[in-house]
């Protein structure tokens, strides 16, 4: 590794952007196979002793805090079928300057999960849900029991888990939706996310004609409320891509347009995929390997100084278009969104 390394202080790319935000896969295995995220022939499957352990991954996490990042989201594949999951954000929420360990999950495990990542000292779930429809909902995940994930999501509240669900928004399938999933979310003290479809796996997931923009969901929305959305502003620690709106003073929804209303130029964002590839952008295949570093006895300084040089390269915004162009080759499956 070269002697001359980069000064160790916050994380800052090329266009300014201050990196607080580290989203971590744990795992590019998942008991789901959601249309929009895995192909129908599954993925190749990383090899499990390539698979950080939490050591090394609580190591590389240990580095980033000291960098300036405040928030670690775990993510898959599915991050609860991770054996021992709850020692990982036990671990994690420990570490010197991590402000909150949250986690994406499609809900499955919850129902006896909940209990034990609320002890843990995990912060905060987004649970995957986009139909009430039973039969949809195991038509579009290809396995998923839409009863368990109901179950876990009340789990969780009852475990004191501040909750948010995500919708992925697809015309013509889940939008006469919207308002019932709105309304179920609010019942539970829950706030819906609803999610532009995104081009990956080299365009070939891209269903034509599937794109909702964001300002049609808000219109849909709209509808159902008979309200006017109302944007609020973005907390002074911006901690995600969600732009929220207040329908009144109890209720609010989040909207992630990353193509119609796209939000590279606030991005605050890095990756961590589960064999340690660091990627600066979800939108692009290029990564640095942080795990051979680690496991060819480098320092935490070679870490920084391979971090640094990799966000150095970062580019100004993504390709991707609502046709399905621009997409990178990696799954959504294997970086976890």
């Amino acid at each position: 590794m070269s002697a001359e390394l980069p000064t160790v202080g916050e994380l800052v790319d090329p266009f300014y952007r201050r990196v607080s935000y580290l989203r971590v896969s744990l795992s590019d295995r998942c008991n789901f196979r959601c249309t929009y995220c895995m192909p129908a022939e599954g993925v190749a499957l990383l090899p499990r002793e390539g698979i950080l352990s939490f050591e090394e991954l609580n190591r590389i996490v240990t580095v980033f805090a000291g960098l300036g990042v405040r928030r670690v989201r775990l993510t898959g594949g599915e991050p609860t079928i991770r054996h021992s999951v709850a020692r990982c954000v036990a671990m994690l929420s420990r570490i010197a300057g991590i402000d909150a360990v949250v986690m994406t999950t499609n809900g499955h495990r919850l129902p006896e999960l909940a209990a034990p990542l609320a002890r843990a000292g995990l912060s905060g779930l987004n649970v995957s849900l986009d139909t009430l429809d039973a039969e949809k909902f195991a038509s579009v995940t290809r396995r998923g029991d839409l009863s368990r994930v109901l179950l876990g999501i009340d789990v969780a509240r009852a475990a004191g888990l501040p909750v948010k669900i995500n919708v992925v928004a697809l015309k013509g399938w889940n939008d006469f939706e919207f308002g019932a999933l709105c309304d179920y979310a609010w019942e539970r003290g829950v706030t819906p996310r609803f999610i532009e479809w995104m081009p990956m796996s080299g365009g070939g997931l891209y269903a034509p004609g599937a794109h909702l923009t964001a300002a049609e969901i808000r219109a849909l929305i709209t509808a159902h409320t008979g309200r006017g959305l109302v944007p609020k502003a973005a907390p002074l620690a911006h901690v995600g891509p969600a732009r929220y709106y207040a329908v009144d003073e109890r209720r609010e929804v989040g909207i992630i347009a990353a193509l119609s209303e796209h939000f590279c130029a606030t991005c605050n964002r890095v990756r961590l995929d589960a064999v340690g590839l660091f990627h600066t952008c979800l939108a692009y295949d290029d990564a640095t390997d942080l795990r051979k570093i680690l496991r060819d006895g480098g320092t935490d300084e070679d870490l920084v100084f391979a971090i640094q040089r990799s966000l150095a390269r970062k580019r100004a915004s993504h390709a991707l278009d609502c046709r399905g162009g621009g997409s990178p080759a990696k799954h959504m499956v294997s970086i976890g969104g």
